[in-house]
């Protein structure tokens, strides 16, 4: 065993950790930092019949619940995914704009059956409680069909997984919308999700195929679409784009 090359990985944990401490990070790969301790507090001994004799990471074992939502200041909005609370700043301008313009456009021919097919209950930011933790999630956009919820529950949450769900993307969100929130919706078997990027005018949709999403089309700019599972109307996404600022190259 190489003592100096041990020595320099314990220095290294030690020298990430307190550069972390400087910046203010309070969580790293699912660890939680109190960023009030010193370094070598969130370090404990590894056991010493192992062929490294150092330190690492010490995880925290505690669950974020509800109560941890709670607690936080209204200006935020706040997830438990997979038992870690993620905290992002409200939607920003462009964000909001497209969730609005989204769900007006789908809202009459879907929810109220004008000049559509009906069937459908679309909701603005609802919150679900999906699975037995449960996890909280606050989608920007989700819809569940009539035969599945014929009427908005009078509770503040539903545990019913929606069909269909969209996420408008951000520079904040956009990791954990791809990542663990995509991964809960297909755990909860919800058919169909939508990704929407503002910033490069862009729409992806996808539709669950056993237990993994498969992407059917990305779609790019002021086009006309049709996309499942709204497909029975034709989208115009220049209307979605209508007056935002400039799009990202």
């Amino acid at each position: 065993m190489c003592v100096s090359a041990d020595i320099r990985g314990v220095e290294s944990k030690l020298s990430d950790v307190g550069r972390l401490r400087e910046r203010g990070h309070s969580a790293v790969a699912g660890h939680t930092l109190d960023t009030a301790r010193t370094p070598s507090e969130f370090l404990t001994p590894v056991d010493r019949g192992a062929t490294f004799i150092g330190v690492v990471a010490k995880p925290t074992p505690k669950r974020a619940t509800y109560a941890d939502l709670e607690a936080l200041p209204p200006y935020v909005v706040g997830e438990i995914l997979f038992g870690v609370l993620y905290v992002n700043p409200r939607p920003a301008m462009p964000h909001a704009r497209v969730a609005s313009k989204l769900g007006a456009v789908l809202d009459g021919p879907f929810d109220n059956g004008r000049e559509g097919p009906g069937g459908w209950i679309i909701l603005d930011e609802p919150e679900l409680h999906l699975g037995s933790e449960p996890d909280v999630l606050v989608p920007d956009l989700a819809g569940w069909r009539q035969a599945r919820m014929p009427h908005v529950p009078a509770a503040p949450f539903t545990k019913l997984a929606p069909d269909w769900v969209c996420e408008i993307l951000s520079a904040s969100t956009e990791a954990s919308d791809r990542g663990e929130k995509m991964t809960i919706y297909a755990r909860e078997r919800g058919s169909h999700a939508w990704l929407v990027d503002p910033a490069i005018r862009t729409l992806e949709v996808f539709r669950l195929d056993g237990e993994t999403w498969r992407m059917l089309k990305t779609w790019h700019g002021n086009v006309t679409v049709n996309a499942e599972p709204f497909d029975a109307i034709a989208l115009d996404l220049a209307a979605l784009w209508e007056r935002l600022p400039p799009s990202t190259p």
